[in-house]
């Protein structure tokens, strides 16, 4: 509990960042809500990583039309829920977070409620999952694809690494979802809130199971396209929240 509310005073003291929890946040055609607070799990926010990642979806900087994307921890599920929505969608998208009734029964309903706006062309499952648990429940809806590429071609993962006593299964979980394939990618973000050298940590054990992250330049600038309300969100806002986040691009550094 306490690292919770170190969490959370952390994000509300860097550049006046609070976490956004408001009801309803619309992004696009997307309309979502996170989990009411009854838990510590921290998926009763919105954080400023998954804005940055949305935006660089909806543009295009990252790319997943026709991939399989797994996404670790969603909370509300933002990004991953925002590319179902493309008009060249990922293949199949799996939503994961920790296996608490009050976190899946919200990840569902937003999956529900905002089905009407995904392409066709996608396939959309949530599941409730531990990380540095047993991954076949998950692997087992991706299927295999030969020798050594069973596995998702993209995992993201928003804001997890502010609990470096985590990082150990988070990556355990990382390696054991992302294809064996010189294709396959991760993408990680993270608020300016957790310290730097809790991420380093985390890109070192990265490194150390295979996994080369390379941080990426975040523009100043919001520059999506669509339409974002709720939790008081204008452009300006938008590119300040943009601003207090950091990401990388992953990759198996022996393909």
């Amino acid at each position: 509990m306490d690292d919770v509310d170190d969490f959370l005073s952390d994000s509300a003291a860097l550049f006046g960042e609070k976490p956004i929890d408001d009801d309803t946040i619309r992004y696009g055609p997307l309309a979502l809500t996170v989990a009411p607070k009854a838990n510590t799990l921290l998926a009763d926010h919105l954080f400023s990583p998954s804005l940055l990642l949305a935006e660089l979806i909806e543009r295009g900087i990252i790319s997943l039309g026709g991939k399989s994307v797994v996404e670790l921890g969603a909370g509300c599920a933002l990004p991953s829920l925002l590319s179902l929505t493309l008009q060249d969608p990922p293949s199949l998208v799996v939503i994961t977070d920790y296996p608490d009734d009050t976190i899946i029964k919200n990840l569902t309903a937003n999956a529900e409620r905002n089905g009407p706006h995904f392409n066709g062309k996608c396939t959309v499952h949530v599941r409730g999952y531990e990380w540095g648990k047993d991954v076949t429940p998950i692997l087992e809806i991706v299927g295999s694809r030969g020798p050594n590429e069973g596995g998702f071609d993209v995992v993201i993962m928003s804001d997890l690494l502010h609990f470096d006593g985590s990082h150990d299964v988070l990556v355990q979980s990382l390696t054991a979802l992302l294809c064996r394939s010189p294709n396959a990618r991760v993408y990680v973000a993270a608020g300016k809130y957790t310290k730097p050298h809790v991420c380093d940590h985390f890109v070192e054990e990265a490194a150390k199971a295979g996994i080369t992250l390379e941080e990426e330049t975040v523009e100043n600038v919001w520059k999506g396209a669509l339409e974002v309300s709720g939790g008081g969100l204008d452009r300006e806002q938008l590119a300040a929240r943009k601003d207090m986040s950091r990401w990388w691009t992953g990759r198996w550094a022996d393909k």
